[in-house]
């Protein structure tokens, strides 16, 4: 379903992933893992086609560099870490602005029945319905990174790619986005790419593990068999003993 061959990819000449290869399949749901700045956010940015890249990309059997940039929205979503806000539109309307790649005039003039069900349903799926008149501006981060979420949805991609999904959510809703997103990779013809910087999560969430270090794999395995000796590694602490101690608060 993502296909990906000796991907190599930085900003301006700066290389920051180097010769990367991997694929996911339908069904599957892949975390990248790794510090901060060893390429994670730049390769999911390289696999949207929001960055140059050299090597090949592969989204349901086609060539990323191929297809039209609305061909590639109706296959691939990917939702970014949110920095800042730049327009003032209602909850209802952020969402709906997912279906953008499946209508046929603007943004909001082409829209269907079909088109604003989903995005109903996208909001509920999120717990962001209550918030449908108001303003994204209004919103707290943790509002806002479910009106995004609810977007993503909404563009019914097969392939959605996730950047710090988790980012601004409180424990419910972390725990409750992961939940969501293994239901709708188990019941659909799709898949999930997130970064996570929270291993527990990563964990629950992935049946892949994929970890970087300075833009290159160092590990790509199932969860089940993911040699987590290798995190202390490439975080440079003791991982586990850090995990254990927290396990002790609880017990």
């Amino acid at each position: 379903m993502l296909e990906i061959e000796n991907l190599s990819c930085g900003y301006d000449d700066h290389p920051v992933v180097h010769n990367i290869s991997f694929s996911v399949n339908a069904g599957q749901r892949l975390c990248i893992m790794g510090p901060n700045g060893c390429g994670k956010t730049t390769l999911l940015r390289a696999v949207a086609g929001l960055l140059p890249y050299a090597g090949t990309v592969r989204v349901c059997g086609k060539d990323l560099k191929s297809i039209s940039r609305r061909e590639a929205a109706r296959s691939i979503a990917l939702m970014s870490q949110i920095t800042s806000v730049y327009f003032s539109y209602t909850v209802y309307e952020t969402v709906l602005l997912g279906r953008y790649a499946h209508t046929k005039g603007g943004a909001f003039s082409g829209t269907t029945e079909e088109d604003r069900r989903i995005a109903l349903d996208c909001m509920a799926r999120t717990g962001t319905l209550e918030l449908k008149d108001r303003m994204i501006t209004e919103l707290s981060g943790g509002q806002l990174q479910r009106v995004f979420l609810a977007r993503t949805f909404a563009q019914s991609p097969q392939i959605i790619l996730l950047d710090e999904p988790t980012n601004h959510l409180d424990l419910k809703y972390q725990v409750e986005l992961v939940e969501d997103l293994k239901a709708w990779t188990a019941n659909e013809n799709r898949c999930a790419v997130g970064v996570l910087h929270d291993v527990n999560l990563a964990l629950d969430f992935a049946d892949t593990i994929l970890l970087l270090q300075d833009g290159r794999v160092q590990a790509f395995s199932p969860a089940e068999s993911f040699d987590l000796a290798g995190l202390s590694e490439v975080y440079q602490m003791d991982v586990g003993g850090y995990m254990r101690r927290s396990l002790k608060r609880w017990e």
